[in-house]
């Protein structure tokens, strides 16, 4: 009996030790190029990281730690993906618009602007083309060591500028700032496009660098930028999602096997996040700009115009990365549909063959 008894308090010590060895606590490196007065980098910092580290210490024996770096204090806004894929980076935010090479389809939704502006429609369509073309997601990890947690939609874009315009007359020869795809909506327009980021934003529009941004109210709120911006016009670009968070692959193989499916789980409330919070915050600062600076809303004419000016572009860009092997045209065609079965009509119906 005492040797069973010995046997028996043995084992419950060994149980007990390897209980603890198996807690861990995880340190995960995380961050984006972009300042949190950007709404998705703001939720990675207020809500993704304490909902993990809540979840995963709630339901497991492990705890979360986060080294942060935002506003590009670890990689700049076009060094995301790469920061991730190297792992100088565990979990990065990034914009696909900085990653025209690595990423040409990604941002397919900018590929046809005048789009909803319901940040939780946009990214509903999205998460539908995903669902039927593999190659969106499945080109992370087979290409750059990392997995898709989420994706990101934006509050929808309009133009925030240093003088007042009514028509699109009013902004030929006039330098505006975008970012990849989007320059296009200005070039075709016969505006002058100029690439830029957030990051140097404030300052270029207050030494001239260029006259305005395609711009969502958060950035022109938050970054105030309508201090250098004080006319802001409602014109409906469309709410566009193509950011996305994602993850070294090899940090999250390490990650112990109850710690996973938290990580997916919160990745998903995080992206659906995304699309509320920015759909709720949307009227909210318009009103605040209201009471700042100018906000014009420019005629369904006008929108409808610069729709028309851009009709040709679709195509074009699909052939062109249809040729380089990628699904394009099934993409945009998908985008199409999914948007009109969502309830969108379109100003423009764009053809894609």
């Amino acid at each position: 009996m005492k040797q069973l008894l010995k046997s028996i308090t043995g084992a419950i010590a060994i149980s007990a030790i390897t209980s603890v060895a198996m807690a861990e606590e995880i340190t995960l490196r995380i961050g984006s190029g972009h300042p949190p007065g950007v709404v998705y980098a703001d939720l990675m910092m207020q809500y993704f990281q304490p909902e993990l580290k809540k979840r995963v210490e709630e339901r497991t024996d492990h705890t979360i730690n986060f080294v942060e770096g935002y506003s590009g204090s670890i990689v700049k806004v076009t060094e995301v993906l790469e920061g991730v894929q190297d792992g100088i980076l565990d979990i990065g935010g990034f914009c696909f618009c900085f990653e025209p090479s690595n990423l040409p389809l990604h941002a397919f939704q900018v590929m046809l602007p005048f789009g909803t502006m319901d940040p939780v429609s946009s990214l509903k369509i999205a998460d539908e083309v995903y669902a039927e073309v593999p190659y969106l997601t499945d080109v992370f990890p087979d290409k750059f060591n990392q997995i898709l947690l989420a994706r990101i939609a934006d509050g929808g874009y309009n133009l925030g500028t240093s003088f007042a315009w009514d028509d699109l007359s009013d902004l030929k020869g006039q330098k505006i700032a975008g970012a990849g795809l989007n320059l296009n909506w200005l070039e075709y327009a016969g505006v002058s496009p100029v690439q830029s980021s957030l990051a140097t934003a404030y300052t270029e529009m207050k030494t001239h660098v260029y006259e305005g941004w395609i711009m969502f109210p958060s950035a022109w709120v938050n970054l105030k930028l309508y201090e250098p911006g004080p006319f802001y016009t409602l014109i409906g670009f469309g709410s566009m999602t193509w950011h996305g968070l994602t993850i070294n692959k090899d940090s999250f193989e390490a990650l112990p096997d109850d710690v996973k499916p938290i990580l997916l789980e919160v990745a998903a409330d995080f992206s659906a996040q995304t699309g509320s919070v920015n759909a709720s915050e949307y009227d909210r600062l318009v009103n605040e700009l209201e009471g700042l600076i100018t906000v014009n809303k420019i005629s369904p004419e006008v929108r409808k115009a610069w729709a028309e000016s851009l009709a040709d572009w679709p195509q074009k860009t699909a052939s062109e990365l249809d040729a380089q092997g990628l699904p394009a045209s099934k993409v945009l065609n998908l985008v199409l549909d999914r948007a009109e079965a969502n309830g969108y009509e379109w100003p423009v119906r764009y053809s894609v063959k």
